[in-house]
């Protein structure tokens, strides 16, 4: 009950489910349930939600050439894939307490995709509460999903937007403190993959993503600790807010915090984020 009373206080709890109604809501045909991983070896084929449905975070949601989210056109190929229509309700949920999937949900929120959520806790909780899971890929008929709206370029931030606007918008840096200082230049999880330059956007506020989730099953924290969080840094309402990271999913995760639990009115996600601006020759930095 209290898990309840806690997710009914964010500013929109339609967006976030719980394990127990993705339970009992398997044989929905109307929900498509999506993983969505950066290792699908290490997590998708070893055991998955009955029903559900894979997307690679680098291989579906990317594209490889522009160094860019995937064309218009490529998503709705993509959803039409894996079976999706236009009154469905998408649940997704993933490896690194969602880190991808809340890079997905931004994606599709993006293009417009009218009901998407995230299953809170991810993969951990659903895999610590020993929820059924499967090896089987289920084969879906191919769904008649058409984008039907401008992309939604309210929630996205890029470098030019930054770069002419330092010390007008409150930026949030949701990296590691020792990413944050430039002490590394990319999280443990990927060592390999740096910029040329550590540190942050100058005036940048450091509010690790991983500080908004419980650390024993990854689920959301109450909106009173969340206020708390973000507040006390002066990350508030009526400031306009754009958060970066590395590559843009962890930032993706504090902005559907900061959008969607807290409701806050106006927030970016910079995906081009530390690997942009890093490597750019002549852009300002702070240690």
């Amino acid at each position: 009950m209290a898990e309840i009373e806690i997710k009914h206080q964010y500013a929109h709890p339609e967006v976030l489910v719980d394990t127990q109604w993705v339970q009992d809501h398997l044989a929905d045909d109307s929900l498509r349930i999506v993983e969505v991983d950066y290792d699908p070896v290490a997590n998708y084929e070893l055991g998955h939600i009955p029903g559900s449905v894979l997307i690679q975070w680098k291989a579906d949601i990317n594209d490889p050439i522009t160094r860019n989210i995937l064309s218009r056109h490529v998503f709705e190929a993509l959803l039409q894939r894996i079976g999706v229509n236009n009154d469905s309700i998408l649940a997704l949920y993933g490896d690194f307490n969602n880190w991808f999937a809340a890079f997905a949900f931004w994606v599709f929120k993006y293009y417009g995709f009218n009901d998407v959520r995230l299953i809170n806790g991810g993969r951990k909780k659903w895999l610590q509460e020993d929820r059924p899971i499967t090896k089987e890929v289920q084969d879906h008929v191919n769904g008649n999903y058409t984008v039907d709206k401008e992309p939604d370029k309210n929630i996205r931030a890029y470098l030019d937007t930054v770069r002419n606007t330092l010390g007008t918008k409150s930026l949030v840096d949701v990296r590691s403190p020792k990413e944050f200082t430039g002490e590394i230049t990319a999280p443990p999880e990927y060592p390999t993959e740096h910029a040329q330059r550590g540190g942050h956007i100058p005036g940048a506020t450091n509010i690790p993503w991983s500080q908004a989730v419980n650390d024993n099953d990854g689920t959301f924290k109450s909106v009173a600790e969340l206020r708390t969080l973000y507040e006390s840094k002066g990350i508030t309402p009526d400031k306009e807010i754009i958060t970066y990271c590395r590559i843009g999913e962890r930032s993706s995760h504090t902005w559907f915090v900061l959008k969607y639990l807290l409701g806050y009115p106006d927030v970016k996600n910079y995906d081009g984020s530390w690997t942009e601006w890093g490597n750019l020759i002549a852009n300002p930095i702070e240690k």
